[in-house]
């Protein structure tokens, strides 16, 4: 009997994306991801500080989820999940970033504890940079 997890298994976040394609630019152009693999026009596999995201366009139910419909974010101001990258300096990376094209909802903010910005890519998903205090 194999353990769960074990060492040999990788974890993989999956985002549901408008445009795949727009969404493979902003996550290699923006943050940096690497491009691993792609599958036809409607999903692509990306690697991202030893971390998989795999990028799908939104998709009906299927045999294996049959109640499960696949779509973007569909208000961006209603997060259930979000990435977060811990860093050493937050308004350094945030310089870099908002160079790249990446739309942050505020400049960052000290909280005593930790500083921290947010911004998201094209469908929405929120994602945040956070330093320690």
């Amino acid at each position: 009997m194999s353990a769960f997890p074990s060492n040999d298994m990788a974890l993989t976040h999956l985002l549901v994306v408008a445009d795949v394609a727009r969404s493979r630019s902003w996550y290699v152009d923006v943050l940096g991801a690497n491009l691993h693999r792609e599958y036809g026009e409607d999903s692509v596999v990306l690697t991202l500080l030893g971390n998989w995201l795999l990028l799908v366009g939104g998709g009906e139910p299927t045999a294996d989820k049959p109640t499960v419909t696949f779509a973007p974010p569909g208000d961006p101001d209603r997060v259930s999940t979000e990435l977060i990258f811990r860093v050493s300096d937050c308004r350094a990376a945030y310089e870099t970033l908002q160079g790249r094209g990446a739309d942050f909802l505020s400049p960052p903010v000290d909280h005593g504890y930790e500083t921290r910005a947010f911004f998201r890519d094209p469908d929405g998903h929120l994602f945040e940079i956070s330093e320690a205090g």
